[in-house]
């Protein structure tokens, strides 16, 4: 769930040399001073190339889609820079989780599986465990994986369960543990050696081939001050209408590590049975996520797959906030999320499990999977997708950590994330930005570069002068 170390794009830094000189070519130039406007104008296109130099980089897949190959499969695409490690039979043998990294590894049908955790006494701490399993085994509503976090005296922490549903259909499948710091706990608060057991939850009807993992860990730091230690009461719990307008094509990532960055709008993107896509939606302190998704009619109306089509919304650490399935009969199918609260610290205190984890801000992920058995009935695909997204409420500032989480930023939305994560359809709002205001937000334009920048200007004003 997220990375708990939820893998982050970052945009390089390279810079291009001009492909020519700085004045063109002609009269020799009045002297003087360079004219307010040659500043803006130039800056403007400035800042603007380094955004399309960043934002196509930052596009998952997008030369994959540019030659014509195939993106996104049905199968899982685990992060790049995943590290192997083996799970122990005995916590006493348990290879340590580092947080801030990921990891790969595979679950046998039976027993469980340890790795070891390090932590401290002022920090909430986080993991993810996804599972694929092989796409031609057999599974029941009821398999799936359980994570759990003990302490060094075998003390509970956590205990989470994600499974395959009611659709039957094998698909990533992601459940996440943690260790809070509670005022008043007689448990899991102190310093030392902790220990993360991943075992499936009904081994006995489970496929017996190995199920790829893979594994996340993150820390938050405290707030620097005491905020409310109770759950808000009040919000908009009323479900808006789902955004209109006309779909723009964004196809879908096919791993956390690899989600497609999308903002609020209207998208589209091709899905066949047994494949699930994945879209990063930054999200900031205060709003609130809505989603639908639409699968398009078949042109034979003919038969009924249960729970074909799967929404899920999951949070920076990857843990599951809410999702929801619908049926299909060949006509179209819309399923969305139930109505949740603002993102909120406070949240954390909820008893709900859906409240209690939209706890941060940062990069959220929507996750939609399309059963395998559709293809019995309705044949190979692929059928057209819909994904409309709606952020409400107001951005707001959120806690004041007293210090940094690992991975750094992970609970937070930088100007990088409102950049590469584009609004479309109707979505309004930082559509009509200014372009060039818009470009100055992007992290990659720092302070060094205006510098420089300035230098240049300085330069061609010096040469004009001489």
């Amino acid at each position: 769930m997220g990375r708990w170390c939820t893998a982050r794009w970052r945009a390089g830094t390279g810079r291009a040399r001009p492909a020519g000189p700085l004045l063109p070519k002609g009269p020799a130039p009045q002297t003087g001073p360079v004219p307010p406007t040659v500043f803006a104008r130039t800056a403007a296109v400035t800042a603007v190339l380094a955004v399309v130099g960043a934002t196509t980089a930052a596009l998952p897949g997008a030369t994959a889609f540019a030659d014509g190959t195939a993106g996104p499969g049905a199968g899982y695409d685990f992060a790049d820079d995943a590290v192997r490690i083996a799970g122990a039979s005995a916590t006493a043998d348990a290879e340590t989780l580092a947080a801030g990294s990921t990891y790969r590894s595979s679950l046998p049908r039976n027993g469980v599986l340890y790795y070891r955790l390090e932590l401290d006494a002022v920090s909430d701490a986080y993991v993810s465990v996804t599972a694929v399993p092989g796409t031609e085994g057999v599974v029941t509503a009821v398999d799936g994986i359980r994570v759990f976090v003990r302490d060094a005296d075998g003390g509970s922490c956590s205990v989470h369960s994600a499974t395959f549903g009611a659709s039957h259909s094998p698909r990533p499948v992601t459940a996440w543990g943690m260790r809070e710091i509670e005022r008043g706990a007689g448990r899991c608060q102190d310093p030392g050696t902790y220990y993360v057991g991943v075992e499936r939850t009904r081994p006995q009807d489970s496929p017996p081939d190995d199920w790829d993992l893979e594994l996340t860990a993150a820390t938050e730091p405290r707030p620097e001050r005491t905020g409310p230690t109770s759950a808000p009461e009040a919000w908009d719990s009323a479900s808006p209408e789902p955004l209109a307008g006309e779909p723009e094509r964004r196809p879908g990532g096919s791993g956390f590590a690899h989600a497609t960055p999308v903002g609020q709008g209207v998208w589209s993107d091709d899905i066949r049975p047994g494949q699930t896509l994945y879209y990063k939606v930054p999200v900031d302190w205060g709003r609130q996520v809505h989603a639908t998704a639409e699968l398009a009619g078949s042109a034979d109306a003919s038969g009924y797959a249960t729970g074909a089509l799967h929404l899920a919304l999951h949070n920076p650490v990857r843990g599951e906030v809410d999702d929801a399935a619908k049926g299909y009969t060949g006509r179209r199918a819309t399923v969305g999320l139930a109505a949740l609260p603002p993102v909120a610290y406070a949240n954390r205190y909820a008893t709900a499990g859906q409240v209690g984890a939209l706890r941060f801000a940062g990069d959220y992920y929507v996750v939609v999977h399309l059963a395998a058995q559709v293809a019995d009935d309705f044949g190979r695909g692929p059928f057209g997708l819909t994904l409309r997204l709606r952020l409400g409420g107001a951005a707001q500032s959120g806690p004041d950590y007293a210090g940094d989480s690992r991975p750094q930023g992970l609970f937070e939305v930088s100007a990088q994330d409102r950049i590469t994560a584009p609004v479309g359809g109707s979505g309004g709002g930082a559509a009509g930005e200014d372009v060039a205001m818009k470009a100055v937000a992007v992290g990659g334009i720092g302070t060094g570069s205006l510098l420089l920048f300035g230098l240049a200007v300085w330069t061609a004003a010096a040469r004009r002068r001489t």
